[in-house]
């Protein structure tokens, strides 16, 4: 087998789960300012909002408006939420920006790869016939042909229709 190494990311895998005094998920949805955030939409028991170091364009998260942890925290509203926003955004985003394919899961815990392991969360990323390249692997730079803020602008309004 192959390895791939990637050190630039161990700050943000180590560190990005953190914020000072609380959950950073937590955070966004306290200031109320869901642009500023980039909180695509709220629910009844979850929200969904993209992920401010994305693998690919256009990945999002969907994670409990409860701060909890493990799957065996959520209430049967909640882990329903959860599976219905993430087909909600699967959609909204083969909608708006026509992806190949998608990847879907969870990074249970920090040994399981979270980098928010005390709040549970789905991420949903779309992927394209060739969106990784040399760039990623000997460039130590991932390219993302739009920024953040043009993608939540594409997609706000669709999440919106829900």
């Amino acid at each position: 087998m192959e390895r791939l190494w990637s050190p630039w990311r161990n700050e943000y895998v180590t560190t990005a789960g953190s914020s000072e005094g609380g959950c950073v998920f937590c955070d966004h949805l306290a200031e109320n300012d869901d642009a500023k955030a980039h909180i695509l939409w709220r629910g009844a028991h979850v929200f969904v909002i993209l992920n401010a170091y994305p693998y690919n364009t256009g990945h999002v998260m969907i994670a409990p408006l409860r701060h909890v942890a493990d799957l065996n925290g959520l209430s049967a509203d909640e882990r329903t939420g959860l599976m219905d926003a993430t087909n909600r955004s699967i959609e909204v985003l083969k909608e708006a920006m026509n992806p190949d394919g998608f990847n879907t899961g969870m990074n249970l815990g920090s040994a399981g790869g979270a980098g928010i392991p005390d709040h549970l969360h789905m991420h949903v990323v779309p992927r394209w016939g060739g969106d990784t390249n040399f760039m990623t692997t000997v460039g130590d730079t991932k390219v993302l042909p739009e920024m953040l803020a043009d993608t939540d602008a594409k997609l706000r309004p669709l999440f919106g229709k829900a």
